[in-house]
């Protein structure tokens, strides 16, 4: 770590600890974009990277403050914890690598979410993040775009990250302060759809569309496939905001697609990423070879997962791990920690749509016309389809998972939050003292008041 880099840190440590909630956010979001993996401390065979120390600093806070307390987790947070919990001791038990690695991995896990949602308690926070965020992106994508103009890269200066990339036709694939430009491109693409929902709010149209136009920049200056595709992901997910109301058809028209591409390609499905890079750009036939060489193997890998080694004759080339480019976060479950890891990490993501899904349906009942908080929520929902298509050809590493599991808290927090608040208040019927929050009649039906005449004497 070297002086500027330790000077950055001390000024966001300070944030995070000492500022608001909301500024706390920023702090640790800025620690995300600003500064590389180069920047660590080797402590008894543990890299201490800044984001981790920023992760660390961050869950001291809310538990410290009782911003957050484990008391009151809920089911999404039982589940993340069951998830990667489940994944790291299948690693470890397997003996499939490093197990300081693994915990580290945990650790990580625990520390960003849980401090993110404590942090994050309502829609008013990511709005406010958001507009602040916009405002961050500015400085960087002027630093990324040096690395474009100049083919150097600002960030090398901190470390872990080449002074140059490769070029993509006659493009330079820059990468910012992460390790490859596929991640650097998803930090646009994951935050795309919430900066369109931020425009339908009041107040809020200029920081949005100024994140919008930041978000595609960081897209176009990572010259990659994934983040294009979920860039186009985003602009499909809002253009069925025209029939937000009927998804349930286009989920059956998703699964009718998938049968029918299953019944009449000539190539296996799994090669459906090979065929649509042509037109997105990307490796598209290493992450459909990666799925046949992985079903093919699927007997090495199922139970418990297997060491990466044992991957290094599926492919010609290898890389840094000596083994196979696991290009696809789905099977890096399953190769780490077996397909019960694969099917557990599904299930948790079915759950998080369930749970956006129930929070906008009482949210919709509050009023007839579109709320700031439907609007966020459906960016969420839309967020989280582009993961799920992203995650088909690329696994999230360096500090991409503290984006992730912020945006998981997030989710989780202001979905629990609208189930809560709902905001309809409770039936009000006649009693015989007056109008009062007396008890719904066994019939359903509401208690109609009758006009008793005086008796005449």
């Amino acid at each position: 770590m070297n002086a500027v880099g330790a000077g950055i840190l001390v000024i966001l440590i300070s944030i995070i600890l000492f500022a608001s909630r909301r500024w706390a956010v920023v702090g640790v979001m800025a620690g995300v974009i600003y500064l590389t993996q180069g920047q660590a401390i080797d402590l008894f065979g543990v890299n201490l990277y800044a984001i981790r120390v920023l992760g660390l600093c961050s869950f001291c806070r809310v538990i410290a403050r009782k911003e957050f307390e484990f008391s009151k987790i809920n089911g999404i947070d039982k589940l993340l914890l069951f998830t990667y919990g489940y994944r790291t001791l299948a690693f470890i038990l397997n003996s499939n690598g490093s197990p300081i690695g693994a915990i580290s991995l945990m650790l990580d896990v625990t520390f960003s979410y849980f401090a993110f949602r404590g942090l994050i308690r309502g829609i008013d926070d990511l709005v406010d993040f958001l507009r602040v965020f916009s405002i961050l992106l500015g400085p960087y994508v002027a630093l990324v775009s040096i690395e474009m103009l100049t083919m150097h890269n600002p960030f090398s200066y901190f470390g872990a990250v080449p002074e140059s990339w490769v070029l993509r036709g006659d493009r330079l694939r820059c990468m910012g302060s992460f390790r490859h430009p596929s991640l650097f491109g998803t930090l646009g693409a994951s935050f795309l759809p919430l900066y369109i929902g931020l425009v339908f709010t009041k107040n809020n149209r200029f920081n949005a569309t100024m994140g919008i136009g930041f978000c595609l920049g960081i897209i176009f200056l990572s010259n990659s496939g994934g983040p294009l595709s979920f860039a186009l992901i985003a602009v499909v997910g809002w253009l069925l905001w025209i029939i937000r109301k009927k998804m349930f058809l286009v989920r059956r028209m998703i699964a009718i697609t998938f049968v029918l591409l299953v019944f009449f390609m000539k190539a296996p499905i799994y090669y459906l990423p090979a065929k649509l890079s042509a037109i997105t750009g990307g490796d598209g036939w290493h992450r459909s070879y990666l799925m046949e060489v992985a079903f093919r193997h699927f007997g090495e890998w199922w139970f418990a997962g297997m060491p990466i080694l044992r991957t290094k004759d599926w492919f010609p080339y290898l890389v840094s791990t000596g083994g196979a480019d696991i290009t696809n976060y789905y099977l890096d479950f399953g190769i780490e920690a077996g397909f019960v890891a694969m099917v557990i990490f599904v299930f948790f993501l079915i759950k998080l749509f369930q749970i956006l899904g129930q929070a906008l349906t009482i949210v919709r009942s509050n009023s007839t016309e579109p709320s700031e908080s439907e609007f966020l929520l459906w960016g969420l929902g839309v967020m989280l389809a582009g993961h799920l298509f992203n995650w088909i050809g690329i696994t999230y590493f360096d500090q991409t998972y503290v984006i992730w599991f912020m945006q998981v808290a997030t989710i989780s927090t202001i979905a629990q939050a609208s189930t809560k608040t709902s905001g309809v208040p409770e039936p009000i019927y006649p009693s015989k003292l007056g109008m009062s929050r007396a008890k719904k009649p066994k019939s359903g039906r509401e208690t109609r008041f009758r006009t008793i005449r005086p008796i005449r004497r």
